[in-house]
């Protein structure tokens, strides 16, 4: 038999962690990130993570990544977790930086939606979720670099679950709007308490959560927030 697999891009000591440690709870995971070392210490650690190094910026990298994962079994989840980021307004932004972003967190979601999503139409059934933040709905004079990837990257998704909800695939939005409990938010934010924080187990289980809800009661823009936070 074929396993049944979950695809999570952007592993890192955070969500991305946190989530393949949820999601091995029920498939194998494909891990994809660009460190290697950190994707054989969670290979070692977790039963059913698979590493693959990989930079999702690259297309060509990405698609032969994707097909070495089609090999692996059947793909059900796909959580597009990867980020591309940087500060800047739009007089000073580096414009190769803008494009940059857009192949992270824009051009590898469709290019993970257009590889995956035609078996899970055929299956009947599946879900692909992005985690991104409330850059998707708002610019910020610092942030130009980076939320209008996540915006577009939102809309991209949106149009995706209009098209793929009718045939059985659940796609959903998950803003994170949080400072995200990792050791460099501590580290910038040292005197804030734990309760600013989001938890990274606790994002994962309301992922796995989304990823799993009934079709009569999907869910596509979801907001996840500390109860402290301002907003």
């Amino acid at each position: 038999m074929r396993d049944t697999i979950c695809v999570i891009t952007g592993v890192g000591p955070g969500t991305g962690t946190a989530l393949v440690k949820k999601f091995s709870e029920r498939y194998r995971v494909a891990m994809i990130a660009r460190k290697e070392e950190r994707l054989d210490a969670l290979a070692m650690a977790i039963p059913g993570a698979i590493p693959f190094v990989c930079d999702v910026s690259d297309r060509e990298a990405l698609a032969s990544t994707i097909s070495k994962i089609d090999a692996l079994g059947d793909t059900e989840v796909v959580i597009h977790n990867a980020v591309g980021g940087g500060g800047g307004d739009v007089l000073s932004l580096d414009p190769d930086l803008l494009e940059q972003n857009f192949r992270v967190n824009t051009t590898a979601l469709l290019q993970l939606v257009q590889s995956f999503a035609p078996a899970m139409v055929e299956a009947g059934r599946g879900a692909i979720l992005a985690t991104g933040n409330t850059a998707a709905y708002r610019g910020r004079v610092n942030f130009a670099s980076f939320a209008p990837t996540k915006a577009a990257q939102r809309i991209l998704l949106e149009s995706a679950a209009r098209l793929l909800g009718p045939k059985g695939v659940h796609v959903a939005y998950i803003a994170i709007d949080a400072a995200i409990d990792v050791p460099w938010t501590r580290k910038m934010l040292p005197d804030h308490p734990d309760d600013f924080f989001a938890n990274p187990d606790d994002i994962a289980g309301e992922c796995f959560h989304i990823a799993h809800q009934r079709q009569s009661s999907w869910t596509f823009d979801v907001v996840l927030r500390p109860f402290g936070e301002t907003w």
